[in-house]
C-alpha cells in the first residue's frame, strides 16, 4: 500500500504510523517549514520527540500546496496512491484544489481519509478544534476532576489518539470494501464523535436522575462500583477496583479483614456503593501501611484488580513492554537515545517491521519525485528554486 500522509500533530500521524508499522509505504508530505510538532524543537528537544515517535518508518517530502505546481505534484502522487490522509480544517484541501472531489476523479480507487474536530458537515464544522477544546466540547472535561474542583482535562492527548485510531479503522474498512468494489471512498472521523462512547459510565446520571453527571475524582464515573478508587500508600498510590463478589472477598483477605466477609453492610455491589466512604476507609487504612510495590504484589497474589500508579520514568523503562517489543530504545540521529513505540496491533505469524527513525524534513524529496514521478534532477532543482519543495534538512553532524 502507498499512503500519502498529510497528517499533522497526533491524530493523522498516529493513523499512518499504524499503517507504516504494518509495512505500508508511507510518504509524509510536510509544509516547507515542517509540521507543528517538528517545529517544537525550537522550544526543547524533548518537546519534539513525539514527532520521532509518530513518524517512524515513513519517508518525507516537502511541498508548498499553495503553489499550483505543488498542487500538481500532489495530484500526481495521489494518482499512484492507495490512501491519502489529511487532518486539516474542513474545506482547506478543497480550497487548494486537492480535495476529495478532485482527487477521486484522478484516482477512482483512492481512499481519501479526513480527520477533523467536528466533522466536514454540520453547524459546528468550522469551529477550531484541538485536543483540549474537544475535551471541553464533548463533555469529557465536565466529568474529569474532583467534585469540589473545576473541570480538568485528561493528562494525555486522549482525543487526538482516539480519533487517530478510528481514522485508521475507517481506512482499513474502506480498503477492505475496495477489494470487492474496486472503488475508493471518502472516510471521515470527527474527534468529538469518538468521545461520546467513552462516557458510557457517566451517562447513568442522565438516564437515572436526569441530571448532568458530577465529577467523581478517581471513583467510578457512574458511582456504580465500590471499591473503585486510587488509594494512598506509604510511598505513592495504587488503583483498585472490585466489580464482583470474588474480587470483594479476595480483597478482604488481602487487607487482612476476612472477618468482614458476609458483613451485611457489604453483601452486594449496591450496598458497597451505599457505604462507599466506609469501603474506601477500610482499604486506605491498610494501603497506607504498605508501599505501592508491596500492595501491588499482595493484590496480585489474591487476584484483586489493582495496579500501582507509575510515573513515566517507570513506564518508559517497563520491562514487560520492552520484552514484548511494544517499546524500543533507538539511537535517533536528531534526538539521541529515545524510546519509541511499535504498533499495539499484533498480527501473529508475521515478521515485525524493523523500526526506522523518523525522517528529516524533505529527506526523500529527490528519491520520491524521481522514482514515482520520473522527474529529472534538473526538474527537481527547478521545484526547489521556485519554492515548490524545500531543500532537504541536512543530516546532524
Amino acid at each position: 500500500m502507498t499512503v500519502i500522509d498529510l497528517g499533522q500533530v497526533y491524530q493523522g500521524p498516529y493513523a499512518t504510523l499504524l499503517m507504516a508499522k504494518a509495512g505500508a509505504n508511507v510518504i509524509k508530505v510536510e509544509p516547507l517549514a515542517g509540521e507543528p510538532v517538528r517545529q517544537r524543537v525550537a522550544v526543547s528537544r524533548g518537546a519534539a520527540v513525539p514527532f520521532a515517535m509518530l513518524n517512524a518508518n515513513k519517508r518525507d517530502i516537502t511541498l508548498n500546496l499553495k503553489s499550483p505546481r505543488g498542487q500538481d505534484v500532489l495530484k500526481k502522487l495521489a494518482a499512484q496512491a492507495d490512501v491519502l490522509l489529511e487532518n486539516y480544517a474542513p474545506g482547506v484541501m478543497d480550497k487548494l484544489g486537492v480535495g476529495w472531489s478532485v482527487l477521486s476523479k484522478i484516482n477512482p480507487r483512492l481512499i481519501y481519509a479526513s480527520g477533523s474536530g467536528y466533522g466536514i458537515t454540520g453547524p459546528d464544522r468550522d469551529n477550531l478544534a484541538m485536543d483540549v477544546t474537544v475535551q471541553a466540547a464533548s463533555g469529557m472535561m465536565s466529568v474529569t476532576g474532583f467534585p469540589d474542583g473545576p473541570p480538568v482535562k485528561c493528562g494525555p492527548a486522549v482525543v487526538d489518539f482516539l480519533s487517530g485510531i478510528h481514522l485508521y479503522g475507517g481506512i482499513m474498512t474502506a480498503l477492505y470494501e475496495r477489494t470487492f468494489t474496486n472503488k475508493g471512498r471518502l472516510v471521515e472521523v470527527a474527534m468529538q464523535e469518538t468521545v461520546y462512547p467513552t462516557l458510557a459510565s457517566n451517562l447513568a446520571f442522565v438516564y437515572d436522575k436526569g441530571i448532568a453527571p458530577p465529577r467523581t475524582g478517581n471513583r467510578h464515573g457512574g458511582l456504580a462500583a465500590a471499591p473503585y478508587n486510587v488509594y494512598a500508600t506509604s510511598d505513592g498510590f495504587i488503583a483498585i477496583i472490585g466489580i464482583n463478589e470474588s474480587h470483594w472477598s479476595n480483597l478482604l483477605k488481602a487487607i487482612e479483614r476476612p472477618d468482614l466477609i458476609g458483613d451485611p453492610r457489604y453483601l452486594s455491589k449496591e450496598l458497597r456503593v451505599r457505604h462507599i466512604e466506609e469501603v474506601d476507609g477500610l482499604i486506605s487504612e491498610w494501603t497506607r501501611r504498605h508501599s505501592k510495590a508491596e500492595a501491588g504484589k499482595i493484590f496480585t497474589t489474591y487476584k484483586v484488580p489493582a495496579a500501582p500508579v507509575r510515573d513515566l520514568i517507570e513506564v518508559t523503562n517497563d520491562t514487560h513492554m520492552h520484552e514484548r517489543g511494544m517499546l524500543e530504545w533507538i539511537d535517533h540521529p536528531q534526538f539521541g537515545r529515545i524510546v519509541v513505540p511499535n504498533s499495539p496491533l499484533r498480527l501473529h505469524g508475521v515478521d515485525k517491521v524493523p523500526s526506522q527513525p523518523s525522517p528529516r524534513l524533505g529527506q526523500h524529496n529527490h528519491e520520491i519525485l524521481s522514482s514515482m514521478l520520473n522527474l529529472t534532477p534538473e526538474e527537481i532543482g527547478s521545484l526547489e528554486a521556485d519554492g515548490v519543495i524545500g531543500i532537504a534538512e541536512p543530516a546532524p553532524m
